[in-house]
């Protein structure tokens, strides 16, 4: 009755808004999106009403009535409608599953689905509607019909709480999130190297002893527990009635959770724990704060599998969901190399090769699960040596593995780095969090295509969906993860959900200020950095040439220089331009006219022209960049650099040297905690001449005269970062090379900032 006493009155009704011109501001964007004549106003007289009966329909309901709340100020009552009042109604019926039709008429909003999912979503998409203007109060909602069904049945994220663990609230909150965006598989990594965060009741060491580390650097060294007279440790783990709450509440909002626990390698923590396990001659003691890939693998005892198997057995009995992720990434087959008991196992199962057995060792946990009634996931290098028969594929290393698992018949999850994967940086501004160097950014994440080329119609039915990755081994804080997270999950989430012909870049990046107002509307962070502008200044005749950068891809550049805020009516900023000392450039990035993020103003003066931070500098080669967080203090702020582990080289390009006398650099040290094997023998230094070792100034190439040398002394003792100052002789413009000596990694020297004094400036 509802449904047509809607339709009819939006046949009848024109007044109100004019029928809308465009799509929506829904974001992912629906499938369909039809706009019709007249508006509903949404206000506090509006009751949500769901199906009578239904405890699915009624929870949809609630949670409707609670996003409004907390965005709008709207207090919406949840019960039956009364004759003539307006309503948002939820009804049983028509689409199945995950898809749902919302229409809005003046005198109401149906959501129909015959699906639990769907009804959560059309709720959803009803508060978009809602939140499409910013503000409190009353909401004018154009009339429409949108029919909206996924694309892909997986549409996930994955958190990584073995390297930093997260606490039960940031699950939470990060689930809530997740279904803002109709993201529906939430894949917990819980346990690797660096940390075992899942309480098994057999095993309790797992958690006693895997759950802790101390991490790396001598500022955690020195940072002495008053209670144990030990360096003070850092970690935590979720107990099972944690997990199953928070699997519960991950169920009440549509979304799965996949647990994943590594085998057989990434196990330097349970194997610290129990060292029986392990296939080394000599088992770590303790969990490490080291990062990269350990060598430690299980070993392929009966009595190790019968540990899984209870490990398992607790871990489906937590997790109702259908998968199980098993890892079996990054096993380094080493250590079953040397270990006689191995390879005497290996001789009698008549396998030839340690690839080969870590195919069976897989086979082996794939029976386990399917014997508790589990499908097993594992990273594509379980498609070596022989893959499970009935196994899906992650393929993080590409897309190559996803094509060989669809063509062999498997089921396959599309993870690639470096686009899925969000720890890495955003944007090359120094404000940007910590993680890899190489930068992904918004766009990049959007641009990307899941569905394989190469796989027939028929092969690209095993594609189950999409996911996008955050590794936290640089992710210190909780508080750092929604800005990696967001809004690249939001651009993933449209790859997700929307039909391969809906998406489109402008139409997203015109969407996208008005899904920022949302996140802000119900006080979520996200990485804004990437959407600031930042100015970028270099000498020119008594004056300088500033660039602004920041953006780009997203929005248009607004500025001033008269110290005023920009607005979307500013000078817009097309190429670098010549500017006085001593100017105040204020800029900000707009799309149609709305703010994209706060504005920044930079003061260009003598100093600004002549420095450049870390992330201003050129990698001298692209070995492993990373943007690294200092290990001290241990408490407060820390400096962050980038910095190439493999070849510790910058290069300040085009350095206006005329009137330079002097060169200042701000230099930190940082705990050389990667594991990459033997490619450690590759890192070279040029030898030092003091005890300390020297951060040495090349004119022109690396290969080029010394021009200024700083020696590190001053900065030995310290946790944080140290100003040192030297004559440099070099003259005109220049390429200069930075590179310290020194007689080991440990540690490593790294560059903060430098600038060039010149005689005025002393």
């Amino acid at each position: 009755m509802i449904r047509s006493l809607l339709l009819a009155t939006a046949a009848l009704t024109i007044s109100g808004p004019a029928l809308a011109a465009s799509g929506a501001p829904i974001t992912p964007a629906p499938a369909s999106d039809t706009p019709r004549e007249g508006a509903f106003v949404l206000d506090a007289r509006t009751v949500i009403a769901p199906a009578e009966g239904d405890a699915q329909a009624q929870a949809s309901a609630r949670y409707l009535a609670d996003l409004l709340a907390r965005s709008r100020g709207l207090k919406l009552t949840v019960r039956q409608p009364k004759p003539g009042e307006r309503a948002i109604m939820l009804t049983r019926g028509g689409p199945q599953g995950e898809t749902y039709r919302l229409e809005v008429a003046p005198q109401g909003i149906a959501i129909s689905s015959s699906g639990d999912a769907g009804l959560f979503y059309g709720a959803i998409t009803a508060w978009q509607l809602a939140t499409a203007t910013p503000g409190q109060g009353p909401a004018t909602i154009p009339a429409r019909i949108i029919d909206d069904a996924p694309r892909f049945g997986w549409r996930g994220l994955m958190l990584d709480s073995a390297r930093h663990f997260q606490s039960v609230a940031f699950v939470k909150g990060l689930i809530d999130r997740m279904a803002l965006s109709k993201l529906n598989t939430l894949h917990w990594h819980l346990t690797d190297d660096q940390g075992w965060r899942l309480e098994i009741k057999k095993y309790p060491r797992l958690t006693e002893v895997g759950a802790w580390r101390v991490p790396a650097g001598a500022a955690a060294a020195a940072d002495i527990d008053p209670r144990t007279g030990k360096p003070r440790v850092v970690g935590g783990y979720y107990t099972q009635d944690e997990v199953r709450e928070i699997v519960a509440y991950a169920a009440e909002r549509h979304i799965a959770i996949v647990p994943e626990i590594e085998t057989p390698g990434h196990a330097h923590a349970p194997i610290a724990a129990y060292p029986q396990l392990g296939s080394a001659a000599a088992a770590p003691t303790a969990t490490s704060g080291d990062w990269g890939v350990f060598p430690y693998l299980y070993n392929v005892d009966e009595t190790t599998f019968a540990f899984l198997d209870d490990v398992l057995t607790e871990v489906v009995a937590l997790f109702p969901g259908r998968y199980v992720h098993v890892g079996g990434d990054e096993a380094v087959k080493d250590q079953w190399k040397s270990n006689p008991a191995v390879q005497a196992r290996m001789k009698a199962l008549h396998i030839g090769s340690e690839a080969q057995l870590q195919g069976w060792f897989v086979s082996r946990i794939e029976q386990m699960l399917k014997a508790k009634g589990r499908k097993l996931i594992g990273w594509d290098e379980i498609l070596e040596g022989g893959v499970a028969p009935d196994a899906t594929v992650m393929s993080w290393r590409g897309t190559d593995g996803a094509v060989i698992a669809a063509k062999l018949g498997h089921d396959t999850i599309l993870s690639p780095a470096p686009t899925l994967y969000l720890n890495h940086r955003q944007t090359n501004s120094p404000e940007e969090m910590p993680g890899r160097g190489q930068v992904i950014g918004l766009k990049d994440v959007y641009d990307y295509e899941p569905m394989p080329a190469a796989l027939s119609p028929d092969q690209q039915h095993h594609v189950l969906g999409v996911q996008a990755n955050l590794w936290t081994e640089h992710v210190r804080t909780e508080e750092r993860a929604p800005l990696m997270y967001y809004p690249r999950a939001t651009a993933l989430a449209e790859t997700a959900w929307s039909p391969a012909a809906r998406k489109d870049w402008s139409d997203f990046a015109d969407r996208l200020p008005v899904e920022l107002d949302r996140y802000r509307g119900l006080g979520l962070t996200f990485g804004e950095a990437a959407l600031k502008v930042r100015a970028l200044a270099q000498p020119s005749g008594a004056g300088a040439q500033v660039a602004l950068l920041g953006a780009e891809d997203v929005g248009e550049i607004r500025y001033t220089t008269d110290g005023s805020v920009p607005t979307a009516a500013s000078r817009p900023y097309a190429q670098p331009f010549e500017a006085p000392l001593g100017t105040l450039v204020t800029a900000q990035a707009f799309r149609n006219g709305r703010a994209l993020a706060p504005a920044t103003a930079t003061r260009i003066d003598a100093r600004a022209v002549r420095t450049r931070v870390s992330q201003d500098l050129k990698s001298c080669t692209e070995g492993i960049v990373l943007n690294l967080e200092d290990d001290g203090p241990v408490r407060g702020d820390r400096a962050r650099f980038l910095v190439d582990i493999m070849n510790p080289c910058w290069i300040y390009q085009g350095a206006d040297l005329s009137g330079v006398v002097a060169i200042e650099a701000v230099v930190g040290q940082i705990p050389f905690n990667f594991q990459i094997g033997k490619d450690i023998e590759k890192i070279k230094f040029r030898p030092p001449a003091t005890p300390e070792g020297e951060l040495e100034v090349r004119q022109g190439s690396c290969q080029g005269a010394v021009v200024a040398t700083l020696p590190l002394a001053p900065a030995a003792a310290s946790s944080g970062v140290t100003v040192l100052k030297a004559p440099l002789k070099g003259v005109g413009r220049a390429d200069l090379c930075f590179t310290f000596t020194q007689k080991a990694v440990e540690p490593m020297w790294v560059i903060d900032r430098v600038t060039l004094v010149t005689g005025h400036d002393r």
